[in-house]
């Protein structure tokens, strides 16, 4: 998929990324990825751009999850990026990138947008873009999520994109830090650029 792909050929390869998926996570999981999806698409058409690739996107952004440590770090060093402390000790945290090689690498995705998304949706990223901030939103807010209420999105259903990146990501820190966790200096790095 580069920038010029016609609609049908993002469907089809949407629906063949499906089809992967469905048949590399377990159930919960490959669920998750479809309320992503869908919830990105929306996101996508309300800030004005293309539903489809949110889709896609959405439906992409977990399928190495279930993948054992060796397998994501083989993926996740194919991007060239160093791989941090935290992410060596908890290698789940490359499902991300690795998913982002494995479609470049499998499915001959060369959308930038699509493969930044993917990337950094873990995370996110300072300078992130369009695509890559939806999908991070559409993740951490997705309807199957059991701390994120109906109330909660109806709220941030009023805010622009940038807004809802910085509500989400302070939420995501607030949550991590309560769960004893360390937070990604990438999303630390992210809140402080968007609160200038």
């Amino acid at each position: 998929m580069d920038t010029t792909a016609r609609i049908h050929d993002i469907a089809e390869l949407t629906e063949r990324v499906r089809r992967f998926v469905q048949s590399v996570v377990t159930v919960p999981r490959y669920e998750h990825s479809v309320r992503v999806a869908q919830m990105a698409e929306q996101l996508c058409v309300r800030f004005g751009a293309d539903g489809a690739l949110g889709y896609f996107a959405g439906i992409a952004h977990d399928m190495c999850k279930d993948m054992d440590g060796t397998q994501l770090l083989e993926y996740a060093a194919r991007d060239g990026r160093v791989i941090s402390r935290l992410e060596m000790e908890r290698l789940s945290l490359l499902h991300g990138r690795a998913a982002a090689m494995l479609l470049r690498d499998r499915f001959g995705v060369t959308h930038p947008d699509v493969l930044e998304a993917v990337a950094v949706h873990t995370f996110g990223a300072v300078g992130m873009g369009h695509l890559a901030k939806v999908l991070y939103v559409a993740d951490k807010i997705e309807p199957g999520r059991r701390f994120v209420t109906d109330a909660y999105r109806a709220r941030l259903s009023q805010c622009s994109l940038d807004e809802l990146v910085r509500q989400v990501v302070r939420d995501s820190i607030a949550f991590v830090l309560k769960q004893g966790e360390p937070v990604a200096p990438e999303s630390q790095a992210l809140l402080e650029s968007l609160e200038v």
